[in-house]
């Protein structure tokens, strides 16, 4: 893949403050790897947290980590659109918020505005449609999706589990 195709970034990411862990623009355009979006002493931290939070290998919650960036440079590129998270990444979606002052510094960074996380159960999630809407965003990112954790398990009712989206 080439470089990240971007939608919503403020027009002059020199002013943007940035908090730790949160990389400019310009180093993200060289990688197409979603974990280029944060520093790595802090992806290494919320991966610990998530093997710990979520009884995960520490592979695994790599991948959820990655995912998770994956659908928050979504939200970012599409502000007035309703996304939900698959259980798996509203796991690592949790883990970052938590770390919040690096979180709220992501946010302005990549989406010029704090991406919310607002828990509802709608008729849109239960059907699947959110997580329809959800793939095609994340798609357009440039990222690579990972389809295993954003598949629909019937049993699990894909994002049921809490109903979570970004609020605009």
């Amino acid at each position: 893949m080439g470089a990240v195709q971007t939608s919503v970034w403020v027009e002059d990411l020199a002013a943007v403050r940035r908090g730790p862990g949160v990389m400019t623009m310009a180093a993200v355009l060289a990688t197409a790897e979603p974990r280029q979006l944060i520093d790595g002493a802090l992806f290494d931290r919320l991966v610990s947290r998530i093997t710990e939070d979520e009884l995960l290998s520490a592979d695994l919650a790599t991948r959820v980590l990655e995912q998770t960036l994956v659908f928050l440079k979504a939200c970012a590129d599409n502000p007035d659109v309703l996304l939900s998270p698959s259980k798996a990444v509203d796991g690592g979606w949790h883990t970052f918020v938590l770390h919040t002052y690096e979180y709220a510094c992501f946010c302005e960074a990549v989406a010029g505005r704090f991406v919310h996380h607002n828990p509802i159960r709608t008729d849109d999630i239960r059907t699947g449609e959110a997580l329809e809407r959800t793939m095609v965003a994340l798609r357009a990112t440039g990222y690579r999706v990972d389809e295993e954790l954003w598949r629909v398990d019937a049993a699990d009712c894909n994002q049921c589990h809490a109903g979570c989206y970004d609020s605009p």
